[in-house]
């Protein structure tokens, strides 16, 4: 047995030995991407009185999780890894194991919450800290719930913060767009600054 199914055993052992853990866990790793969404609305309303740039820089956080969405889905198909509830043998998810055709490698979950927190990063680096936390905790529910090998989530964390980080290459770009955007519907107080 390699490290990483080792270790993905132990985790799940030990989530079977916490039942009062459990449902929260379960709860959060299968619902807490919802959260992302009221999330990202609080950073618009913030943003729109600031101007162009702070738009811009909220716009691009939607952007960046569905972008490192799309790259994960391509690199899943590419690797095709088997989710380790239908290898690790005595392992105890917590949740059904996907069909087989839902691959392991990388973490969906993990990719999406970092490439989150890393956009938030480029907003504002204390709503980052705090996102990447929320990432953190959402990785490691992952493999607690019984879904991903330890790699899985740290390829995922790895990647989503790659992708959420290229709003630095894209940013003058956008904010000039979101800038034309604002002057024309008027929703911004600044749009100058």
């Amino acid at each position: 047995m390699s490290s990483d199914a080792a270790l993905y055993l132990s985790v799940t052992d030990f989530a079977a030995s916490t039942p009062w853990l459990a449902g929260l866990v379960i709860a959060f790793s299968v619902y807490g991407l919802a959260l992302l969404v009221p999330a990202f609305m609080a950073m618009l309303w913030w943003a729109k009185s600031r101007g162009a740039a702070a738009v811009a820089a909220v716009v691009w956080v939607p952007c960046a999780v569905v972008l490192a969405y799309v790259i994960d889905l391509v690199v899943k198909h590419l690797v095709a890894e088997v989710r380790p509830c239908r290898v690790v043998a005595g392992s105890h998810p917590l949740l059904p194991c996907d069909p087989p055709t839902d691959f392991s490698f990388p973490s969906n979950h993990a990719a999406m919450v970092a490439a989150f927190a890393a956009a938030v990063f480029l907003v504002r680096r204390g709503w980052g800290v705090i996102a990447g936390v929320f990432a953190l905790l959402m990785a490691a529910s992952r493999v607690y719930v019984g879904a991903h090998y330890p790699h899985d989530v740290l390829a995922g964390l790895v990647l989503g913060a790659v992708v959420g980080l290229l709003g630095v290459a894209v940013r003058v770009r956008t904010t000039r767009l979101v800038d034309r955007v604002l002057r024309r519907t008027r929703l911004v107080t600044n749009p100058g600054n």
